[in-house]
């Protein structure tokens, strides 16, 4: 057996201890998964090389070794190591470890403070990490499954950097496999199919991939070889139905989304069912309802954007599987409703015409004259505020003189673009009597 993964323990003790904690690597070079990072030219090799260290937010799924390289970053720059979780912990915990680390720091030793689960820490508990970032008290390595833009204060932020880290290939989750077997002395009793099943199940999960190869050579008997199957009976559990990053994840969200697009919520249903069963991360599918409310119903029905946010929340609120009824009930509003895809192609006609046009000014009645250079340069001049016109309109050109009038949003005859259209077609008939 290699040194490498020798229990430092009696052999007794090591053997009480899970596959997945006897294995964690001691060194960053040892970490695998994610070479970015931890690699020869990874980020974080290349801060200890610098001999400096700021304070950093790890995003990534579980299983990806945000905990383990927390530690190991500290042991490495010779850093002082304190975690805690938000799920467990408070203000006066917070209190605690800062007054640690501020004396710490006294004694000339400075903290990485390692804080599991920091999306959930509110507003105000996020906050209270500045002052002891700023003045040096700790290096703060937050962990997060959730997206850092949309879950922490922005002011936290500017303070750190994110690195994210990605889900195991399943390159990655077979070297975890072979120093699992290097580890144990002895191969998994698996055949080539089920070693492979037995990977998707990970799903991106370094740590499960042990888990489960640990739960394999428990149920062996002497000389027994798992199939597929067997391996499904004895860890009861499925592989994923389609790689979420292959091209059976595109072609089932694709289907959905046309689904949608094609009014029909059954089918929509029956895919949405399908990315569920096979283990697809309900937010992105939440994310997705999303875009199909603004691409391919927009203002035909305003509310499905309102109606596919609510889900995402209601989902982010009761976890699964209580939430994944919300995007069904997301799902299938979109499906219904009626469809226009106006507001899509006006916005990329506008974004066009803003790269072709890019360096036109504004006509000079609405730019504002707060100088009276400007103001003798006819800024603002005959501007006419709309709310003091008949009907609060005054029908003034606003597009660059040279440009001239352009038409990129035409609403449909359908849902409520049909008012919409109505409101335009009132506006052009007023704006031809008034310039005529």
């Amino acid at each position: 057996m290699s040194d490498l993964f020798s229990p430092i323990e009696p052999p007794e003790m090591a053997s009480a201890r899970p596959l997945a904690d006897r294995l964690r690597p001691r060194t960053l070079a040892e970490v695998t998964g994610q070479e970015h990072l931890t690699g020869a030219d990874g980020a974080l090799t290349r801060m200890i090389a610098s001999g400096s260290l700021g304070s950093m937010i790890f995003w990534g799924p579980p299983g990806t070794g945000k905990t383990t390289v927390a530690r190991l970053l500290s042991g490495e720059a010779g850093l002082a190591f304190e975690q805690i979780s938000a799920i467990f912990s408070g203000v006066a915990d917070l209190k605690k470890v800062f007054e640690s680390a501020r004396a710490r720091r006294m004694s000339g030793r400075q903290t990485l403070l390692f804080v599991d689960e920091i999306h959930r820490f509110n507003r105000a508990q996020q906050d209270s990490f500045l002052p002891v970032m700023e003045d040096g008290t700790v290096i703060l390595v937050g962990a997060t499954t959730e997206n850092p833009s949309f879950e922490l204060n922005a002011a936290l932020l500017s303070r750190a950097r994110v690195l994210t880290f990605k889900p195991h290939d399943e390159a990655s989750l077979e070297e975890l496999l072979k120093r699992a077997e290097q580890a144990e002395g002895k191969p998994l009793p698996l055949d080539e199919d089920a070693r492979a099943s037995l990977i998707r199940m990970a799903d991106g999960d370094g740590r499960a991939v042990l888990t489960l190869a640990e739960e394999v050579w428990r149920a062996a008997r002497k000389d027994e070889i798992f199939d597929a199957d067997a391996l499904r009976e004895i860890v009861q559990r499925r592989a994923p139905v389609y790689d979420k990053g292959q091209d059976g994840h595109y072609n089932l969200i694709s289907a959905l989304h046309k689904s949608v697009r094609g009014s029909d919520p059954d089918a929509a249903l029956y895919y949405l069912c399908r990315m569920f069963d096979a283990g697809e991360d309900p937010l992105y599918i939440g994310r997705r309802l999303v875009r199909m409310a603004v691409e391919d119903i927009g203002l035909a029905d305003p509310q499905a954007l309102v109606i596919c946010n609510a889900a995402k929340d209601a989902y982010d609120y009761l976890g699964s599987p209580e939430g994944e009824l919300a995007l069904a009930q997301a799902c299938v509003y979109v499906a219904t409703a009626p469809k226009s895809n106006a507001l899509y192609t006006a916005y990329k006609g506008a974004m066009r015409a803003a790269k072709e046009n890019g360096s036109l000014l504004p006509p000079k009645h609405i730019l504002n004259a707060p100088t009276k250079l400007m103001k003798g340069e006819g800024y603002g001049e005959g501007y006419r505020y709309d709310h003091d016109e008949p009907d609060a309109f005054s029908g003034q050109d606003y597009f660059p003189e040279k440009m001239g009038r352009r038409t990129f949003y035409d609403p449909p005859e359908r849902g409520f673009e049909r008012d919409i259209r109505k409101r335009l077609e009132w506006w052009a008939k007023l704006r031809r009597e008034r310039n005529s």
